[in-house]
């Protein structure tokens, strides 16, 4: 079932075209792939862009807009129409349905009737239009869309290695089509991991969002030797303020309609932005060190996330650099303090990942055997769910908290 519906509406009234727009825009599961002013031009707007649904107003010519409706359902028979007007009568409703439309909607249209005639009209697809391949890069429309958010306990403990390096291999599925976005506006290097010098940005991306389309989109990021393409943070520091949560939200309705799996390096900043992709995620890896600092912070974002809703049961503990030598507490005292299981651990390979990060080349492919490598596969098998045979390895049982105090005493014996 597709991820989003790509809608396109006609309605010569601003009036009433504008707060439709407004109302698919805030939609998540929406992208509004075109809007057209005359009922003339609509059939030709249709063919351009190839929506999933077709919105027509009939109040501003009635009998345009019910000629318009048979001609597409004459041409464009597997093309769901909804109709809408402010005249709710039952000869209105009548006279639409037998020209071809599928819904009616009263005007001004109301969100939770719009979603549930989305919902039937999406219900009531064949399952060969559903799963024959729709506009993203390796044909995977017909797929939903797994949003992975990469974030930190501090800087340094390794989120954008692991989001450059489960990008890469998730993109070595055939299957599979892998955005990386890199979300740290300021400071963001996913591109040195890349070795890539990419043409546009995230700024260029959100700015021109209303004016995209799939192919655009794809043209627009920076793809990698891998598979995996990137949408980088903004060339100039003053640029990083040119980006608006709304806008990203768009960015990322674009992605997921046309990207098996998208992975999203997060700042260190929490923002509005940072924010807006974890509600959009499915999984937030919160990668830490087995250090002091890093389980204090951890802690905290625990708490902080925690009051936001739906980011709780998101997050996944992703213990980076695992097996270190010296200064490190110990599994079961870190699980005992976070009050959260411990998901993966990465082990510890310095030398290696200094390797692949100064030649600009991932893991995948210049260390495809290493242990760190072999990690970060598993890791990624786990999280898509494409293969259970090889479990992770448990984790020490968790013991109740006995809090940062009795923690900080034991750890230093």
């Amino acid at each position: 079932m597709p991820d989003v519906q790509r809608i396109a509406i006609v309605d010569p009234s601003d009036n009433t075209r504008e707060p439709l727009r407004n109302l698919l825009l805030g939609v998540e599961t929406v992208w509004l792939e075109a809007e057209c002013s005359r009922y003339e031009f609509f059939y030709d707007v249709v063919q351009q862009s190839n929506p999933d649904v077709a919105v027509v107003a009939l109040d501003a010519d009635q009998v345009k807009a019910m000629q318009l409706i048979s001609q597409l359902k004459s041409v464009c028979p597997q093309l769901p129409i909804i109709a809408v007007s402010a005249r709710g009568d039952g000869q209105s409703i009548l006279q639409a349905l037998r020209s071809g439309a599928k819904e009616f909607l009263t005007q001004p249209v109301v969100l939770e009737e719009l979603l549930t005639a989305l919902t039937r009209l999406r219900d009531s697809m064949p399952r060969s239009a559903t799963e024959s391949g729709g506009p993203g890069p390796s044909g995977g429309g017909g797929q939903r869309s797994q949003v992975i958010a990469v974030l930190g306990s501090r800087g340094g403990v390794g989120c954008t290695s692991l989001a450059v390096n489960l990008g890469c291999t998730l993109a070595q599925d055939k299957d599979n089509s892998v955005a990386l976005i890199d979300l740290d506006l300021a400071l963001g290097d996913a591109d040195v991991f890349l070795d890539t010098i990419p043409d546009y940005t995230i700024v260029d991306v959100s700015q021109n969002i209303s004016r995209l389309d799939f192919s655009l989109l794809k043209r627009s990021l920076t793809k990698h030797s891998s598979g995996l393409y990137l949408l980088p943070r903004p060339v100039q520091l003053q640029d990083t303020a040119l980006v608006q949560p709304e806008d990203l939200q768009r960015v990322f309705g674009l992605l997921k309609a046309t990207f098996s799996h998208l992975i999203i390096d997060l700042s260190k900043s929490y923002t509005a932005l940072d924010m807006v992709a974890m509600k959009v995620a499915k999984d937030i890896l919160l990668v830490t060190q087995l250090d002091l600092p890093c389980l204090r912070n951890v802690v905290r974002l625990m708490m902080s996330l925690n009051d936001e809703e739906g980011l709780k049961d998101k997050i996944k503990i992703i213990v980076n650099r695992a097996g270190l030598d010296s200064g490190q507490i110990s599994l079961k005292k870190a699980q005992e303090t976070m009050g959260k299981e411990i998901f993966w651990q990465i082990p510890n390979d310095y030398k290696t990942m200094v390797e692949v990060r100064n030649n600009g080349v991932p893991l995948i492919e210049q260390s495809p055997k290493a242990g760190i490598t072999q990690a970060i596969v598993t890791l990624a098998e786990t999280l898509t769910r494409e293969e259970k045979s090889q479990p992770k390895e448990p984790v020490e049982s968790t013991a109740k908290s006995g809090g940062w105090l009795s923690m900080f005493g034991k750890a230093k014996k």
